[in-house]
């Protein structure tokens, strides 16, 4: 029995069907409800007032002068609103003893990062609410700034938050030996043949989202209603609600058109905090927008890490054990996933391959600079670059095919379900049948042929050859396990199925979207399952109070969790037209089938009724079966028992000027296996998206902070996100092994090619240096670095580049 043997059966499926999506023509015609589109009677505009400083005591702040700015309505410091505000929450305290100083939205004693809010302005237009934040004096009491993460880890460091006594907020550990689920990495070092210890950092980054984050409150008595251009409808009613001491049936939370996320607006932000308390203080509507400046230096960013990896292995490649060390940059607050990121990043260490060894330490460290949170992948692209470029390493070191290496240690297809050193239990797989295709779409005998000539010829443009074997732990769930990791919810989502009279349908989810194409594969599934067509349903979402329950989106859960909700509501709107179709049939149910929205009697072509038909007479209620009330609408809420684990191969050949230290990439070919595929166009798109993103990581993209803590790419002037000039054509494929953990067959695959992107072309720039002695550039790999690599080489130095 496969995964997906248990649906209905139909001969016009919309599963893996290419549908064009239905939400993009409201998208294109220029009919979106951006938050910053709206416009509601009597509505303020605010301007927030940012720290110039990094790091700073308030002596005194004075916003009397902005009060009298013409067409001001108030204007409030944190002082102001210190008794009301409260603190954002954290929802993942990640140990019994991290350190949380509290992170209030508008700063009143102290600033903790350039870009801190601390004051805030209302007024009738956006232009005035701004030039009246000139009108506030602030005096700052200079403190230093911390911005090295071991320097502020040593003993006598300056404090970025005096009363922590600390700027260490945690030390989360896993330990094989200790966890029962592996051995001893102290033993795997001593009885070692080969050890390979490498430092990679991973910089941050900033989400980059289209639309920048904006949000307008209404109040209404004890009530407000929120539009929020957030990932997390739900979860921000329920943190809102508790931040600020608002019952949670009096707030709705709406997210209407969203323009992209990327983990960037998985947070309560400050903005959100601020907007309600002023919009309470006035008694109107209030709308805060960000500008692009704003969003690169007060919304979070990803990354930031030092990671310290040794992996230990037998001379003829075994590997033996790997021990991991991160130093994970908090930032300057803990928001609201913020510790946990890197945690996730634990189970994930291990990838694809064999440990008998493992231990992973991660310490969450504070300094001065915006707080980060989770970025698309959240610790699982983290993860897989560590363990992908190490593994490149040591095949160097044992000067063993890379490959070659990862051949000898993945998990193999007949070993599935198998349980890692981490304690994770991967479903199904299959990385030998991923990797041959990736190899045969690359051309990958051709690369290397080539590649030896041109060392041979000592050509200045050298080829350089990348590999990334990954898997990765999505569908962030089940409770069980997010409660053993002290995460502050569960894994759960929730669906509803409403039938009309016609026999349309209505599907409520409490996934929440923002680009994806949910609607579309909602649609699909529910379209195939239940046997309506495809435009006779409709996905209502993103608006608490049509959609009271869900946890919204983030981790590629929509699919796996939110999907699966979906089916199991279905299921049940199925079994109650059964029972009305056997009343009506005057059959017994269990000779009925159900195929393409008709149920039949098994042996009796003529006999048989189509769901329109069963919803009206559901809907006339004049003959169902005794005792039956007259409703096909059912719910489910579905809480996984395990992760979904999608995984591929992703091959790069990149092409290095080693006179100018250029990179481009020559060709990237990948093949997924993202288990049942609902809609490839759909599939596609995630995936060239995730590439962009992961690829950025490796070659364009890096925020950076000056000495006192100023951010220097402040804006896309300065911060490079690549364009599609700067990106290749994808070779893009798929395996499919169906997930044995739900019923749809279905793995995540919203971050796949984010994950799998950057360790991939950091090894083929890699790859391509190496015979110049070198073994790591820190990303991004840009031009001056790769230069000054060649540069060290040539002057008699070697090993990574910084």
């Amino acid at each position: 029995m496969t995964a997906v043997d248990d649906k209905p059966t139909s001969t016009t499926s919309q599963i893996g069907a290419s549908r064009k999506r239905k939400e993009d023509r409201h998208l294109i015609t220029g009919r979106t409800t951006w938050v910053d589109n709206m416009m509601l009677p009597g509505m303020v505009h605010l301007a927030i007032l940012r720290s110039p400083m990094a790091h700073a005591k308030i002596a005194s702040i004075d916003v009397s002068g902005a009060r009298t700015a013409p067409g001001v309505l108030g204007a409030w410091s944190g002082r102001d609103f210190a008794d009301v505000q409260g603190d954002l929450p954290c929802a993942w305290p990640v140990t019994p003893d991290m350190v949380n100083p509290g992170a209030p939205s508008l700063a009143v004693d102290q600033v903790n990062f350039a870009g801190d809010a601390v004051a805030v302005v209302a007024a009738r237009t956006k232009g005035e609410a701004v030039d009246a934040l000139e009108e506030i004096d602030v005096d700052y009491e200079p403190l230093p700034a911390v911005l090295d993460l071991e320097a502020a880890l040593a003993d006598g460091a300056d404090l970025v938050h005096e009363s922590a006594g600390t700027n260490k907020s945690y030390t989360w550990e896993l330990d094989s030996a200790a966890a029962g689920s592996g051995g001893s990495v102290e033993d795997a070092a001593r009885d070692a043949e080969v050890t390979v210890k490498r430092r990679f950092i991973q910089q941050r980054l900033s989400p980059g989202f289209m639309e920048p984050r904006s949000v307008v409150v209404q109040p209404a008595d004890e009530a407000v209603t929120i539009w929020s251009s957030t990932q997390i409808p739900h979860i921000l009613r329920t943190m809102l609600g508790l931040t600020l001491g608002i019952p949670e049936h009096k707030v709705r939370v709406i997210a209407p058109d969203v323009g992209g996320g990327f983990g960037g607006k998985i947070t309560i932000t400050p903005e959100e905090v601020i907007a309600t308390l002023v919009a309470r203080a006035l008694g109107r509507p209030a709308k805060y927008t960000e500008s692009r400046s704003e969003s690169m230096s007060a919304a979070h960013h990803g990354r930031g890490q030092i990671q310290d990896l040794t992996i230990t292995a037998t001379r003829d490649g075994k590997v033996t054990g790997l021990d991991v060390h991160l130093i994970a940059d908090m930032g300057a607050y803990l928001r609201l996933l913020t510790p946990g990121v890197p945690v996730l990043g634990a189970f994930m260490f291990p990838g694809i391959y064999k440990f008998p060894a493992y231990r992973f330490r991660c310490d969450g460290v504070f300094t001065t600079k915006v707080p980060t949170d989770a970025y698309r992948g959240a610790g699982r692209p983290e993860a897989t670059f560590g363990i992908e470029r190490i593994m490149d390493e040591l095949a160097a070191e044992l000067d063993m095919d890379p490959l070659e290496l990862r051949r000898k240690n993945w998990i193999t297809h007949e070993e599935f379900p198998f349980t890692t050193v981490a304690g994770l239990t991967y479903d199904s797989g299959n990385y030998e049948a991923a990797t041959d295709k990736a190899l045969a779409l690359a051309g990958w005998d051709e690369l290397k042929a080539e590649q030896a000539r041109r060392r041979e010829s000592n050509d200045p443009i050298q080829l350089g050859l990348g590999i990334s074997t990954f898997t990765e732990m999505c569908g962030l769930a089940p409770s069980r396990v997010l409660g053993s990791l002290d995460y502050g919810a569960g894994g759960w989502e929730s669906a509803s199925v409403r039938v009309l009279p016609t026999g349309k349908v209505e599907v409520v989810t409490g996934i929440s979207p923002h680009g994806q194409g949910h609607v579309t594969g909602f649609s699909q599934i529910v379209a195939d399952r239940l046997g309506v067509p495809f435009e006779d349903v409709e996905i209502i979402h993103g608006d608490t109070e049509s959609s009271p329950k869900g946890l919204d989106t983030y981790g590629s859960r929509s699919l796996t969790v939110g999907g699966v909700a979906v089916v199991q509501a279905v299921d049940k709107v199925i079994e109650k037209a059964r029972r009305i179709a056997a009343h009506m049939l005057e059959a017994d149910e269990a000779d009925l089938e159900y195929a393409d929205g008709t149920f039949s009697v098994v042996g009796a072509p003529g006999s048989s009724v189509p769901f329109g038909d069963i919803a009206f007479a559901v809907f006339s209620a004049h003959d169902l079966p005794d005792g039956m009330e007259p409703s096909l609408n059912s719910e489910a809420t579905y809480d996984p028992g395990n992760f979904s684990f999608p995984h591929g191969t992703h091959l790069c050949a990149v092409e290095v000027d080693t006179e100018t230290g250029h990179v481009a990439i020559r060709t990237y070919a990948c093949v997924d296996d993202i288990g049942t595929p609902i809609n490839p166009m759909l599939i596609d798109g995630q995936v060239h998206g995730g590439l962009a993103q992961g690829i950025a990581q490796a070659l364009f993209e890096e925020a950076v902070y000056d000495d006192a803590g100023n951010l220097v790419t402040g804006s896309f002037v300065d911060y490079t996100l690549p364009t599609a000039a700067d990106l290749p054509t994808f070779h893009t494929d798929r395996t499919v092994t169906p997930s044995t953990d739900n019923p749809l067959g279905v793995k995540g695959v919203g971050e796949a090619g984010t994950i799998a992107s950057t360790p991939a072309v950091v090894n083929a720039v890699v790859d391509a240096l190496r015979p110049f002695g070198i073994n790591d550039i820190t990303m991004p790999c840009t031009p001056e670095r790769v230069w000054r690599a060649i540069q060290d080489h040539t002057n008699g130095s070697q090993g990574a580049v910084r």
